[in-house]
């Protein structure tokens, strides 16, 4: 009888492990791409962009040029930095919709200090500094404190930082040759030097110099882990110490300042100081794209600064390589609504398979 009672054991724990042994088998390969995904949710946009780079550079071979790829990196550098303060938002699990306002508001404010009361140029660009991040702490106050939704929130200052925009500067542009004959340093970031056939913006070597940092703080300091851990599990984050609400005004806070940097760079980069300037209407969107192309969960929690850098990148790719291919703007929205929605989908599926 125990021989019996031995075998029959014994015939369990083998068909125990021949189904384990049959469900990793049955992951295989697919298993693996999760796991590796998971890990490093920055491949999938690095993959889209060697693969984008090809294309576009089997279509014409001008894309392949040094001067070309140095015209991409000119033109992401405003959202690319407006991608920095988005992810950082969206890492909690919030949204910042009023990015591409603030930008615009701080460069005014630079602007209007320095031209209308006569402030030293290099005080009113500290002024703008400010500024943004008042405006960005004034988010993080409604989020984190009234507890209104960020959507909600960031909507509603969008219209109202737009609004004060236009009221505050009279619609009145400042002009290219006047900040050049009066307050260069406004427009310093605009300024270039060449590495070999490359010609580089100092905007560019911020972007790189923030990108950086930002990967390195957030992945190797207690207040990056903290970021993490709010959009990952709220609750669970406060449990373990962390002050949420505190966390969340630090976040929009330090946003808010990037996208004041953002405004000063887009002075140099434009030439002028405009409250019409197209990034305070379509900033939010073109950050929320590279943040989302780049692999940053719109959930929290999950991706990197380096995700939405690249994310930026394939953004820049599409425009200048369906431009020099002869092809439709309109393909260019097309084709990035389509990574926008299979990113989406990317990581709902790594997600699923994760719980």
């Amino acid at each position: 009888m125990a021989e019996a009672d031995n075998y029959e054991e014994s015939t369990r724990g083998g068909d125990a492990d021949a189904q384990a042994e049959f469900e990793q088998n049955h992951k295989g390969v697919i298993g693996q791409i999760h796991n590796v995904l998971h890990a490093a949710p920055a491949l999938v946009p690095l993959i889209v962009l060697v693969v984008a780079v090809i294309i576009f550079g089997l279509l014409n071979e001008n894309f392949w040029r040094v001067s070309t790829l140095s015209l991409i990196f000119q033109q992401i550098g405003i959202v690319g930095i407006l991608g920095i303060a988005q992810s950082l938002v969206i890492l909690t699990a919030g949204i910042d919709l009023s990015v591409g306002a603030m930008a615009v508001l701080s460069s005014v404010i630079m602007g209007q200090f320095t031209f209308r009361y006569g402030v030293p140029p290099a005080a009113a660009i500290g002024i703008g500094l400010v500024a943004g991040a008042c405006m960005g702490a004034i988010n993080g106050y409604l989020v984190a404190k009234l507890r209104i939704p960020p959507f909600i929130t960031t909507l509603g200052t969008w219209q109202i930082f737009l609004a004060a925009n236009y009221i505050y500067s009279a619609n009145e542009t400042i002009r290219s040759q006047d900040i050049d004959a009066n307050a260069p340093s406004l427009k310093f970031w605009g300024s270039t030097f060449n590495v070999g056939d490359a010609r580089v913006t100092y905007g560019v070597v911020l972007l790189l110099a923030l990108v950086a940092i930002m990967a390195y703080v957030l992945r190797q300091t207690a207040w990056g882990r903290h970021v993490y851990a709010v959009g990952d599990d709220e609750e669970a984050a406060q449990l373990s110490g962390v002050n949420r609400s505190r966390q969340l005004i630090q976040v929009y806070t330090l946003a808010g300042f990037f996208c004041a940097l953002a405004g000063w760079v887009m002075i140099g980069r434009f030439g002028s100081v405009s409250p019409s300037a197209s990034t305070g209407q379509l900033g939010n969107i073109q950050a929320i794209t590279a943040v989302v192309i780049g692999g940053i969960s719109l959930f929290g929690g999950r991706g990197t600064i380096v995700g939405m850098f690249l994310g930026a990148l394939i953004v820049g790719c599409f425009e200048m390589g369906l431009r020099l291919a002869g092809a439709d703007a309109q393909w260019t929205y097309l084709l990035i609504g389509v990574l926008i929605i299979a990113a989406v989908a990317v990581d709902q599926w790594i997600r699923k398979v994760s719980a």
